[in-house]
């Protein structure tokens, strides 16, 4: 262990004992001044969907960046703690994968501790447990790297399907700290900290986890164990739940719970993640429960920390002793960021890295860029993604065509060969919640492997399922319900539902389709049938000819889709054809090798039909400005940048 990090590990067992040690900072909360003998201010940081970003760079682009990294966020911790005698420090999870230094250590799993664990060590943080994402690369992996973590991994919602007992980690973990009150005396405090993960994990990892894993639901888990929490001494319980924040929806499968888990008894604080946006924040004003003002969520104090290391959440509770125990007298939340974008796209730091963990990354951040720097092919023109979600895209193609060329090898001689070959493709990095640097942007010229990770975020694997021509038409509704409704005559609605990820659309390569936006969409946000009569989908065709409900296709997909992902009705009806642990990058990988060199350019693939004296508008990076080329053939408008940094576009329908 070298020195920094030595000093780092005595600082956090200096703040686990209760204490601050080093420069202390004014402690300006307003419950600084409430504090007295018996009641002390008790602070808890979360960090969450930190997605292997360790340092302040943006891998994709290559190039550093002030708008990611927990070396940033680290200063925030550390300024955090000092304000306060008494702190504790969670994540939330999806920490392993994300970006491409979470891929080279996947990549080696025999490596050293992972970079992200190494870091959170460092920082001495006190608990944490899993996200969805952390599963991906399969749970010898993932036990493996959390087995370095020297604090607590919780999660009560998985259970393996053998075993003596069934558990996979600990359901909760009650922590033994001692806290200072306003007049400098001694407290002990016992804190229960519960760990929820989306209970959709068995479907969206089903090839790595089936057979291996059960999952339960996040009310009746957490309804289970609060009580039994309280039972063995917990003071305050903490609800550390991998779920999102969003209307309330029917039923208790619903992979963002945060609502309903905060109307819990007994739950002292809420801390939420998964869907990559800020609690407390403006975007949930419409939400009646939510307390913008104060961060509380149906009375209950609740956070979301963004994504990547945007920002640092923070609790604080004014705890008061009593002859039955501590209770909670007062809290607040809130969250705060390491960087601002005040006008348009100015991006202003707001913290310095912290030096401790830039040298704790650099070995791991210099193989990372080692790795994303290897060269496979060239590409005589860009790959972007600033227009894929209102026409055909290049670098969609060129994903759909690697995808369909390795299913046609590998079904090649078999049963199913003759059957026309399909590609679905997504736009996984197209703005929306994730700001408006959030796009691909892959210049022509050389391409590494950094240009393939940008546009291919995630670890799938290849699929390819056999589907009817009334599936397909299926699978398209689905990505249809993408698109608010536009009737005839209306002006200006916002093409995009800001509700929906950008994942939920599927563009399939090899026929040619429309949507009629004046339609109400046929599946709802949950991929439910909602209008069985509804039909957007307009002049399906293959080779210009009509697809027919009875003709069959081959889909090349990704095990994401083919597990239930997106809910999408027309894959998972279809017969799975091909499984393969074959990585859908590496494919695309691969295909760029053999090709050498390719020359990409958007297919005339799909559009929206004509809607009688209809505009809508749609959002994207202004860096679009660059390509409009690209779209010569829609009919758009330029209306320029607005304060979130986006450039807003109106389409003439």
């Amino acid at each position: 262990m070298n020195e920094k990090v030595a000093h780092a590990k005595e600082q956090s067992d200096a703040v686990k004992s209760g204490y601050s040690t080093g420069e202390v900072l004014p402690n300006t909360h307003p419950f600084a001044n409430r504090t007295a003998a018996g009641i002390c201010h008790f602070r808890i940081l979360e960090t969450t969907d930190l997605h292997a970003h360790l340092c302040a760079y943006d891998y994709y682009h290559d190039q550093p960046s002030h708008t990611v990294g927990l070396a940033r966020t680290a200063t925030l911790i550390r300024k955090a703690r000092a304000e306060v005698d008494n702190a504790l420090l969670l994540d939330n999870g999806d920490l392993l994968q994300g970006s491409p230094m979470g891929d080279v250590h996947a990549a080696s799993p025999n490596a050293a501790t992972h970079p992200m664990i190494a870091a959170m060590n460092a920082l001495g943080y006190d608990a944490a447990t899993l996200g969805n994402h952390d599963f991906n690369f399969g749970l010898d992996y993932l036990t493996t790297v959390i087995a370095d973590a020297q604090f607590p991994y919780v999660l009560a919602n998985v259970r393996l399907q053998s075993g003596p007992d069934g558990s996979f980690l600990p359901p909760y973990v009650i922590l033994d700290r001692e806290v200072l009150d306003g007049a400098g005396e001694r407290h002990p405090l016992r804190i229960g900290i519960l760990g929820l993960t989306p209970p959709q994990i068995i479907k969206w990892d089903c090839s790595a986890l089936a057979g291996q894993i059960e999952t339960l639901e996040f009310l009746e888990t957490a309804q289970a164990y609060i009580p039994r929490m309280r039972a063995e001494g917990a003071d305050i319980i903490l609800v550390l739940a991998h779920t999102g924040i969003l209307p309330d929806t029917a039923g208790m499968q619903e992979e963002n719970a945060g609502l309903p888990l905060s109307r819990l008894d007994g739950a002292d604080a809420l801390f939420t993640g998964h869907v990559h946006m800020v609690y407390p924040s403006p975007a949930f004003a419409d939400i009646d429960a939510a307390q913008i003002d104060t961060g509380h969520l149906n009375g209950c104090p609740t956070v979301m920390a963004g994504y990547w290391g945007s920002h640092l959440g923070v609790v604080d509770l004014l705890l008061e002793r009593t002859s039955d125990g501590w209770r909670v007298e007062d809290s607040r939340a809130e969250t705060l960021p390491i960087f601002s974008r005040a006008t348009g796209q100015t991006i202003t730091p707001l913290v310095e890295d912290d030096p401790e963990l830039v040298q704790l990354a650099q070995p791991s951040h210099e193989a990372t860029l080692t790795y994303i720097r290897k060269s496979i092919g060239q590409s005589t023109a860009p790959l972007h993604s600033y227009f894929s979600m209102v026409c055909g895209s290049a670098h969609l193609d060129l994903i759909a065509g690697a995808k369909r060329d390795y299913v046609a090898a590998q079904l090649a001689g078999g049963p199913f060969e003759g059957l026309p070959i399909l590609g679905a493709a997504t736009p996984f990095k197209s703005g929306g919640r994730s700001g408006p640097d959030y796009f691909t942007e892959v210049p022509a010229g050389d391409l590494t492997i950094r240009s393939v990770t940008d546009m291919y975020l995630y670890p799938n694997n290849m699929r390819a399922v056999k589907i009817t021509g009334a599936q397909l038409r299926e699978w398209l509704e689905r990505s249809a319900g993408f698109f608010q409704q536009v009737d005839a005559g209306a002006r200006d609605v916002q093409l995009l539902d800001p509700a929906v990820p950008s994942y939920y659309f599927d563009v399939i390569g090899g026929v040619t389709y429309d949507f009629d936006l004046s339609l109400p969409a046929r599946y709802d946000l949950q991929g439910t049938l909602v209008r069985p009569k509804g039909q957007r989908v307009k002049n399906l065709a293959l080779n210009g000819q009509p697809v027919t409900p009875e003709m069959e296709f081959i889909v090349a997909t990704n095990s994401y889709r083919v597990d239930g992902g997106g809910a999408f009705p027309g894959v998972t009806e279809g017969e799975v054809v091909l499984e393969t642990q074959a990585n859908t990058r590496d494919v695309v990988l691969d295909y760029i090798r053999r090709k050498g060199a390719i020359s990409p350019s958007p297919a005339p693939q799909w559009g929206f039909a004509p809607v009688r004296g209809a505009t809508a508008l749609f959002q994207t990076s202004p860096r679009a400005r660059l390509y409009m080329q690209d779209v010569a053939k829609l009919n758009i408008e330029d209306l320029g940048d607005d304060d979130s940094g986006f450039c807003t576009f109106r389409l003439l329908l």
